[in-house]
């Protein structure tokens, strides 16, 4: 299965948010595989991943190094990524230094459409919830300019709204 046809299913299979997975797949349907990727103007699809620490009651977000914004994990999918789950995993991953993720079982967490500085015009991401293994820790990537753990009550004083929204839906599903 490529990860268009996977992409396609993982959407089709989320039933939160029905006008914006509705725009998102008839994003696909229109570009097809283009869709997913960077070059596409018109947008494309993007994986994120809230990394969570549900014992302590914490997230950890990264400071964007480009958007000098606290968010989330993620980013763009690229061409051996099989599944857009393993995409989002593999983002977390990178940009926390942590080892031994998981995401979250039960798909998407949520969808944000967003946005972006040219040429493409939006980032529709598709965004999942990582767990943190105990011994989590974390190690600052070349695409931050920081980590920090904030507590679910303290995001809301250092991030956007669609953080926010992440993380209330994120701990509705722990």
């Amino acid at each position: 299965m490529s990860l268009y046809d996977d992409t396609v299913l993982v959407l089709k299979g989320y039933e939160d948010q029905p006008d914006l997975r509705q725009a998102y797949l008839d994003h696909l349907s229109e570009h097809g595989d283009e869709g997913l990727w960077k070059p596409c103007t018109a947008g494309h699809i993007t994986a994120s991943a809230l990394v969570v620490d549900p014992e302590r009651g914490h997230v950890l977000l990264t400071l964007h190094k480009k958007l000098q914004m606290w968010l989330q994990m993620g980013g763009h999918c690229e061409r051996d990524d099989t599944t857009l789950a393993a995409a989002a995993l593999r983002e977390a991953t990178e940009e926390s230094g942590i080892p031994g993720l998981t995401l979250l079982a039960g798909g998407p967490v949520r969808l944000d459409r967003h946005p972006i500085p040219g040429p493409c015009t939006q980032h529709l991401d598709v965004q999942y919830a990582a767990l943190a293994p105990a011994d989590a820790t974390e190690a600052i990537s070349d695409e931050s300019l920081d980590l920090r753990w904030f507590g679910y009550d303290e995001v809301a004083d250092v991030a956007d709204a669609s953080v926010v929204r992440l993380v209330e839906a994120t701990r509705a599903r722990l």
